[in-house]
C-alpha cells in the first residue's frame, strides 16, 4: 500500500509554503524550518527506516535525569547509569553521588542509593552477574592559577614495628621553618617490617603510606621545592620519633584529579551496591577486564594524590571478595585491554588521556603471567590514539581487532578519520588500513550488533565538541566486506562522557555527552545532555520485528564445550546463534562486549548449539543468546549463565 500523507502533513506543507512567501527577509530561517520538516517526513517513511534504522528520544522525567558517565547492562535487563558527582564540583562538596536505573523495556526509572563518588571509576561484569565498580573521585583538579593552597605528596613513615597506625582527615604536619599543612584525607600508615638475620642483628624498615596535603594558610609563602622531613603536629617523645612524614615539595602548580581505593559489587536483584574489599591502590579513570578464571584485573587511574600509577596492577576474587597485587606494566588511563587466545590481554592502543604522550601507548599483546609485552606495529596516525574507539570484532573467534578514528593527546585539536584492523591469529600481528570514517572523529561509541555488523555513532572533530563540532552521524560496519554504509542520524550530539551499548531487543541506547562549550565561538560553557537516544537498525524494520525469530524452551546454564537445545518454531530459516557478552562502557571505553559464535544444527522445531570450550573466548559470566534468520533479523535475547 502507497504511503499518503495525513491531513495534518498537508496542513504543514500548506503553512509552510504560506510561511515562505510572506517571510521576506526571514527566509534563510523559514527555509531552515522547512528542511527540518522535510527532512523529518523523510526519515520518518517506512521504505527510509527499513534501509537505514530509526531513531526515538525517550521521555525521562527530570527526577531521573542524570549526567551518565558509565553504562552498564545488567542480566535483569535493566540499564545502570552512573554519574557519581557527575563532574559537577558542587555535587562532589555536597556528597551528591547518583545512579538511576532505566528498564528499557518498560521505560521506567529508578534512583540507587550510589555509597560514594563513583564518577570516573571502572567496571567489569563478574561471573554471577554483579557488577564490580572499583574507584572514582577522591578530590577534583585545581587547574593552573586557580591553586590558592600549596599543595603535595606527603610520605607519612612509621617506624614502630608493633602497631599500624591512622591519621584522621585534617592531620597536620610542621616543616622546619614551622609552616604547617593538612591532610587531605583519612591515612593508615602500616607498621615497621622488623627482621632478624642469622647473627641476631634487628633491621627495621619503615612502614610507608602517601597522603596529599595543603597549606593551612593560602599564599606562595608555603611553596616549597626543598625535600624535608615534617613532625606531626600532636605527636610526643617516642611517638614523634617513630612517626613523621617526608616531603619532596609542596607547590601551587596545577593539582590533578585523586582517586579513591573503594570497591563495591551492584547487586542487579537486590538493585543494591555491596561494599567488597577496597583496592590496595586509589584508582580515578582504571580499566577492568575480567580474566579467564573470572577475576578481574584493575589496570592504571591516578592514585591517592593525583599521579598515574606507575604499573602497580591488581587482581580481584570474586570468591573471596579481596584484592591482590597483579603483574606490573604501566598504562596511560583507561587503556582498551581485551582478552583474546591464550588468556592473553591486547592493549589495542586506546585510551582516554592521563600519562605522558610517549610512554605506555604502542599497542601491542601483553602475556600478563610472563608479564611480557610484543609491541603491535602498523598503525596510521599513532599519535592519535586517544579517545578512539576499539572492540574486538565479531564473532570473537575470528580474533580481530579495530580501531577507530581518535585524537591527539590532551586538549588537542588533532583527530583523524583512520581506521585499522589486526588479526591476531597471524604469526606476527600488524594493523592494517581499513576504511575510512566519513570525517576525522574522537569519541565516537561503536556497538555488536546481533548480525555481526558493528555500528558506529555520535563523536566530535574537536576535544570535547569545542567549535560545535558534534557530528551528526552515524555507519554500520560490516566486517566481512570491511565496509561502511549510512546508518540514520541522531538528533543529540555526544561526545565526552558519552556511552553506547546494545539492549536485548536488539536496539542500542546513547546516553551522555559533556561538551566543553555550548556555541561555536566558545563563548559559552557547555551542558551536560541528559536526553537518552535509542537507535532502531534497518533489521528490526520493514515488518522484520514481526517475522523475528523465537528462542523457546531451552537451559539458562550452559557448559563449555557442551550442546543445549532450544525449542524454536523458526528453526528453519536460523542462521546464527551467538552469545553476546552484555556492555559495561565509560569513556568510549568498552572492553566487556563480545559476540561468541555458537555451533548450530537445525531439526524441526528446535536448534541444537555447540558451545565453544575456551574460557579466553568466553569468560565465566551472563550472556544474551540471540537467534538470527537468513535476513539478519535476530530474536529478542534469552539470557544465559556460564558459571
Amino acid at each position: 500500500m502507497p504511503y499518503r500523507p495525513s491531513a495534518q502533513f498537508k496542513k504543514t506543507l500548506i503553512g509552510t509554503g504560506v510561511t515562505l512567501v510572506l517571510a521576506g527577509l526571514n527566509a534563510p530561517a523559514t527555509f531552515g524550518f522547512a528542511k527540518e520538516r522535510l527532512h523529518d517526513y523523510r526519515t520518518s517513511r517506512p521504505e527510509y527506516q527499513a534501509r537505514y534504522g530509526s531513531w526515538e528520544v525517550m521521555d525521562v522525567p527530570s527526577q531521573y535525569q542524570t549526567n551518565a558517565i558509565h553504562a552498564a547492562l545488567l542480566r535483569t535487563g535493566k540499564v545502570l547509569l552512573i554519574a557519581g558527582s557527575g563532574n559537577k564540583q558542587d555535587q562532589f562538596d555536597a556528597g551528591t553521588f547518583v545512579s538511576v536505573l532505566w528498564d528499557p523495556a518498560t521505560n521506567t526509572f529508578k534512583r540507587v542509593d550510589t555509597p560514594d563518588d563513583l564518577f570516573c571509576a571502572g567496571h567489569s561484569q563478574l561471573a554471577d552477574g554483579r557488577l564490580l565498580v572499583a574507584g572514582g573521585t577522591a578530590r577534583y583538579e585545581q587547574l593552573d592559577g586557580e591553586v590558592e593552597r600549596a599543595g603535595g605528596a606527603m610520605r607519612v613513615k612509621n617506624e614502630n614495628p608493633d602497631e599500624p597506625r591512622t591519621f584522621p582527615e585534617g592531620t597536620r604536619f610542621r616543616a622546619p621553618d614551622g609552616t604547617e599543612y593538612a591532610s587531605a584525607f583519612p591515612v593508615l600508615v602500616p607498621r615497621a617490617d622488623k627482621t632478624v638475620d642469622e647473627d641476631g642483628e634487628v633491621t627495621i624498615t619503615a612502614g610507608e603510606a602517601r597522603v596529599f596535603v595543603e597549606a593551612v594558610e593560602e599564599g606562595p609563602q608555603a611553596v616549597t621545592e626543598e625535600p624535608a622531613q615534617y613532625e606531626i603536629v600532636g605527636l610526643k617523645g617516642k611517638e614523634a620519633d617513630n612517626l613523621y612524614g617526608l616531603a619532596e615539595k609542596i607547590n601551587l602548580d596545577k593539582q590533578d584529579f585523586q582517586g579513591i581505593k573503594e570497591s563495591f559489587e551492584f547487586d542487579p536483584v537486590a538493585e543494591k551496591y555491596v561494599p567488597v574489599d577496597p583496592m590496595d591502590k586509589a584508582r580515578w579513570y582504571p580499566t577492568l577486564v575480567t580474566m579467564p578464571d573470572g577475576k578481574v584485573l584493575s589496570v592504571s587511574g591516578l592514585d591517592e594524590i593525583g599521579e598515574i600509577l606507575p604499573g602497580d596492577n591488581e587482581l580481584y576474587d570474586p570468591r573471596t571478595k579481596k584484592w591482590s597485587t597483579a603483574a606490573k606494566r604501566y598504562f596511560p588511563t583507561y587503556p582498551a585491554l581485551f582478552l583474546v587466545e591464550g588468556g592473553k590481554l591486547f592493549y589495542s592502543g586506546s585510551n582516554a588521556g592521563y600519562g605522558p604522550a610517549d610512554e605506555g601507548r604502542v599497542p601491542g599483546i601483553w602475556d600478563v603471567g610472563a608479564n611480557t609485552f610484543k609491541e603491535v606495529g602498523g598503525i596510521k596516525d599513532p599519535d592519535q590514539l586517544e579517545t578512539s574507539s576499539s572492540l574486538l570484532l565479531p564473532p570473537a573467534q575470528d580474533q580481530k581487532v579495530m580501531v577507530l578514528g581518535g585524537g591527539g593527546v590532551g586538549e588537542s585539536a588533532k583527530s583523524t578519520d583512520r581506521t585499522a584492523i589486526v588479526d591476531l591469529t597471524e604469526e606476527s600481528p600488524a594493523y592494517r588500513a581499513g576504511p575510512e570514517l566519513p570525517e576525522p572523529t574522537r569519541y565516537l561509541n561503536s556497538v555488536i550488533l546481533p548480525d555481526d555488523t558493528v555500528f558506529t555513532t555520535g563523536g566530535s572533530r574537536d576535544y570535547r565538541g569545542r567549535g560545535n563540532s558534534d557530528i551528526l552521524a552515524a555507519q554500520i560496519f560490516d566486517p566481512a566486506t570491511e565496509e561502511f554504509r549510512e546508518a540514520a542520524a541522531p538528533e543529540v550530539g555526544r561526545n565526552y562522557h558519552a556511552e553506547a551499548l546494545l539492549l536485548p531487543d536488539g536496539r542500542v541506547a546513547t546516553f551522555g555527552s559533556d561538551p566543553l562549550f555550548a556555541d561555536k565561538d566558545n563563548t559559552q560553557l557547555g551542558v551536560f545532555e541528559k536526553r537518552v537516544e535509542v537507535y532502531t537498525p534497518p533489521y528490526l524494520h520493514g515488518g522484520r520485528a514481526e517475522r523475528r525469530p523465537v528462542v523457546g524452551e531451552g537451559p539458562t546454564e550452559l557448559e563449555r564445550g557442551a550442546e543445549a537445545v532450544y525449542r524454536t518454531p523458526d528453526a528453519g530459516r536460523v542462521t546464527k546463534a551467538r552469545l553476546m557478552r552484555p556492555s559495561a562502557v565509560t569513556h568510549v571505553t568498552d572492553v566487556e562486549q563480545r559476540s561468541v559464535a555458537l555451533g548450530l544444527r537445525k531439526e524441526e522445531g528446535r536448534v541444537t548449539l555447540t558451545v565453544p570450550d575456551d574460557r579466553s573466548l568466553i569468560p565465566p559470566g551472563w550472556y544474551m543468546l540471540f537467534l538470527t534468520d537468513e535476513e539478519g533479523t535476530p530474536s529478542e535475547a534469552k539470557w544465559v549463565h556460564l558459571p
